[in-house]
């Protein structure tokens, strides 16, 4: 099956394959413009609220800049990953546009399609044969490092800007190089800051090469160098690059590196081949070959040590790229150079960590050698075997890549074809939101951070209100601006002045801080939805809804109303000793005592619980004793897992031990606490025995 030369149909074939490849690893629902819930959590939520507000912002100068997400301490579109390519292309079409809009899925589509179609023309340097062609693009759209981006980082799912750089230093052709490198190196700088630190070393590393033997000369190689730097240097101007000075560097070389044993690592991405153990921040080296890719390597070096592929020569011929190749190996690396847990230090300068920090996450700088290792061995496989055979062995190869991999990118499907929906759950349920709207023209967060711990519920609800927030997650932010806040912020709360047209969200110690100066005459401070809020002014506003206020009188613990809920799948200063970490559904007791502290109102009537037990067929039931400030309360078996309701009545023995000591401490007994390993049921050696999921005051 011969390539029949410019047909449009055979063309056709990888775009074709590259959308079908979507449809199998991501699905339909994401292409909904008006689908977010697969963006709610994580690195996604930051994509889509940058663009949200970007896109109700005025324009600009840089265009990128998007000054009311983030405020002051950065703020660019660039920096909240919101793709500035597609924010700057639909941005101007945002009246036209429905309330609720997302471009993601059309850009996971494009990194399919184009990936298929650069993967396509890399293998035209290999074969005219249609069939191989096509197989081999699907080896590349197979990707474990690509899939794992489409997890979270969307921008950096455009591997495909990679592979066109490697076809355009591959190809022995030289016409039209400054307009093609020119649209790529533009296009990156537009998508990522990672994929263009990868593309413009491939383009400096073929300038360089094509310059050496002689197919460019001195004087076009260095104006196509100064063309093409000033090219970049506007795209990531308008982008908003350099809105943020020296935070720019951050910190984590070494941290996020590619391990050795990355290529081969499954990471959980492969059904038939093993995980290696491997240091905390390697998954950002993430490499995964895959089993198929794997497999075909053998056939590859089997032909390597044949010899008479004309690899070698190909190799050599290319003496600069290599050596960038090399570069961005060893970079990736670093020099806290990991084997599995292993892991070898190589001293270096601070001044060369410090720079080296710009691209922190290194291991992701091994994207460009992946590829080429991808096409290295396809190509001796190719090459070194009759087109029937080769074409046998890239087949299984292909087929074992995709069931291969399936353990990975079947996580991702789920996560991309779940229930759609126009908008996120929020937290921020209590009327009082509503009418701070329309006081406030923005929401902060003290102390000023980047990625606060309530960030998103914050975010969104300033973005579906049209405020301005510095509750945000941003990749970078402006280090002085920064310091200028925080003094801003120590000032505010040393004298109880505050900008009237902020409402403030406050942390512990925060709120410990202002309980001191806050004025009480004016302002109020009170918790809601499990929030400490500080607004200026409230109580001189006549529209304002009535807020019960704590003011001076506010303490660390929450009060819990009669009839408010409190969940405990989060960090709560109610559970104090005697508890794990928080999970999803709630928390775990470790151990056979813990404590609860709470305040309550003086009419409380009793204490209603919401748990599990750590029951199973051999260990039938939880014995739970509650003592309430030294008074025994109640003492009950639990016999099942879920399902179990406490009802802890507070008499006047209870009350008047309350009042006395302003704090209700519920002390919880349990005897028949045990281990998950002490029943032989794995190495889980927590003492377990009743899970908070909720409590509420009746």
């Amino acid at each position: 099956m011969k390539d029949s030369g410019k047909h449009w149909a055979i063309a056709l074939l990888p775009l074709l394959m590259g959308v079908v490849t979507f449809f199998i690893v991501i699905g339909p629902r994401a292409l909904d413009p008006q689908n977010i819930a697969w963006l709610e959590v994580g690195d996604t939520a930051t994509h889509y609220l940058g663009w949200v507000f970007f896109r109700h912002s005025p324009w600009t100068f840089p265009l990128g800049l998007n000054p009311n997400y983030g405020l002051e301490l950065g703020n660019a579109i660039i920096f909240s990953d919101s793709n500035p390519l597609l924010a700057l292309l639909f941005k101007p079409f945002n009246a036209w546009l429905p309330e609720t809009f997302q471009y993601f899925g059309i850009w996971l589509l494009a990194c399919f399609v184009l990936q298929a179609w650069f993967a396509w023309k890399l293998m035209g340097l290999v074969t005219p044969n249609v069939a191989l062609r096509l197989l081999g693009t699907g080896l590349f759209l197979f990707s474990p490092p690509m899939f794992l981006r489409m997890g979270g980082h969307l921008s950096l799912s455009g591997h495909f800007l990679i592979l066109a750089a490697l076809y355009l230093a591959l190809h022995p052709g030289v016409q039209k190089r400054r307009l093609a490198w020119g649209a790529l190196l533009g296009v990156t700088a537009l998508v990522h800051a990672y994929l263009l630190a990868m593309v413009a070393l491939i383009w400096i590393a073929d300038l360089a090469g094509r310059t050496l033997k002689g197919q460019l000369t001195r004087r076009t190689a260095l104006i196509e160098l100064i063309l093409l730097f000033l090219l970049v240097s506007l795209c990531c101007w308008q982008a908003g690059y350099f809105s943020v000075g020296k935070g720019a560097m951050a910190a984590g070389f070494g941290l996020y590196r590619m391990n050795v044993l990355s290529l081969i690592n499954a990471s959980g991405w492969s059904m038939v081949l093993p995980n290696f153990p491997q240091g905390p921040g390697d998954y950002e080296g993430f490499n995964y070959l895959g089993a198929g890719v794997l497999l075909l390597a053998i056939f590859a070096a089997v032909v390597l040590l044949r010899g008479k592929t004309g690899f070698g020569n190909a190799v050599r011929s290319l003496p600069i790229l290599v050596l960038a190749l090399i570069a961005l190996l060893l970079f990736a690396l670093t020099n806290e150079i990991g084997l599995g847990l292993f892991t070898v230090r190589i001293p270096l300068p601070e001044k060369i960590i410090q720079l080296a920090n710009i691209f922190r996450a290194s291991g992701r700088m091994f994207w460009p050698v992946f590829y080429l290792i991808v096409f290295a061995i396809i190509y001796l496989v190719v090459r070194g075997n009759r087109p029937l055979t080769a074409v046998c062995l890239l087949t299984v190869a292909l087929c074992v890549q995709a069931v291969d991999t399936r353990n990975g990118w079947g996580g991702l499907r789920l996560s991309r074809m779940m229930a759609p929906a126009a908008e996120w759950s929020t937290p921020l349920r209590d009327p009082f939101w509503a009418s701070a709207a329309s006081r406030y023209a923005n929401i902060r967060w003290l102390p000023p951070q980047n990625q606060p711990e309530t960030w998103q519920p914050l975010a969104d609800y300033a973005a579906v209100h049209g405020m301005n927030t510095d509750a945000v997650y941003l990749g970078r932010m402006g280090t002085k601006a920064l310091e200028r806040a925080e003094e801003k912020t120590r000032r505010m709360l040393e004298t109880g002045h505050y900008d009237s047209d902020s409402l403030y969200i406050l942390d512990d110690n925060s709120m410990l801080e202002a309980v001191k100066t806050v004025n009480s005459d004016t302002d109020l401070l009170a918790r809601i939805d499990g929030l400490v809020v500080l607004a200026p002014g409230w109580k001189q506003c006549t529209q304002c809804l009535a807020v019960e206020d704590e003011g001076r009188s506010m303490n660390g613990v929450p009060m819990i109303k009669v009839g408010q809920q409190q969940a405990f799948n989060h960090k709560t200063h109610h559970l104090t000793e005697g508890w794990g970490a928080p999970e999803t559904w709630g928390t775990w007791s470790e151990g056979a005592e813990a404590d609860i502290l709470l305040r309550v109102p003086p009419k409380a009537q009793s204490i209603v619980i919401d748990a599990l037990a750590f029951v199973l067929p051999m260990h039938a039931g939880q014995t739970v004793v509650f003592s309430i400030n030294g008074v025994q309360a109640l003492s009950t078996r639990l016999t099942t897992v879920q399902g179990n309701r406490i009802e802890i009545p507070i008499t006047a023995a209870i009350h008047a031990a309350v009042v006395s000591d302003t704090m209700m401490r519920i002390h919880v007994q349990l005897p028949d606490a045990i281990s998950p390993k002490q029943l032989g049921l794995g190495d889980d050696p927590r003492v377990m025995g009743l899970g908070m999921k909720s409590l509420s005051v009746q």
